[in-house]
């Protein structure tokens, strides 16, 4: 099993244990490998939930730039929702689980679904 695989298994752990989701592990998966070799690194890998700054690259790297959404409070919600859902005091928030989480929040699970791939 590859070091990635082992993460996916780990974040899909993760979501039904702590938090009580029921994972889809084909979008889990997509989701991970969009982000990159930034899983591997420990710093990278989790999300602060109490660095401002860091919500704010959430806010705008993920759910504005990669999902497509527009600026407004509710991305500011979900995000709050979502890290107090898996636990302010938890120090492990891993960001493939919040960005999943957020995904599903969101519905734009389309987002990781190859154009083109689908039954002709």
């Amino acid at each position: 099993m590859s070091k990635r695989d082992e993460l996916i298994k780990k974040y899909a752990v993760e979501l039904k244990e702590k938090l009580g989701e029921d994972t889809d592990l084909d979008l889990l998966t997509k989701v991970t490998i969009g982000l990159g070799p930034s899983i591997y690194n420990a710093d990278s890998a989790t999300i602060s939930g109490s660095d401002q700054s860091e919500l704010r690259t959430v806010k705008n790297n993920f759910l504005i730039k990669k999902l497509g959404l527009k600026e407004s409070p509710e991305l500011d919600t979900a995000i709050n929702n979502v890290i107090e859902k898996y636990g302010k005091s938890n120090r492990n928030k891993y960001r493939a689980v919040v960005y999943y989480l957020l995904t599903k929040h969101f519905k734009k699970e389309e987002v990781y679904i190859k154009r083109g791939t689908g039954p002709r």
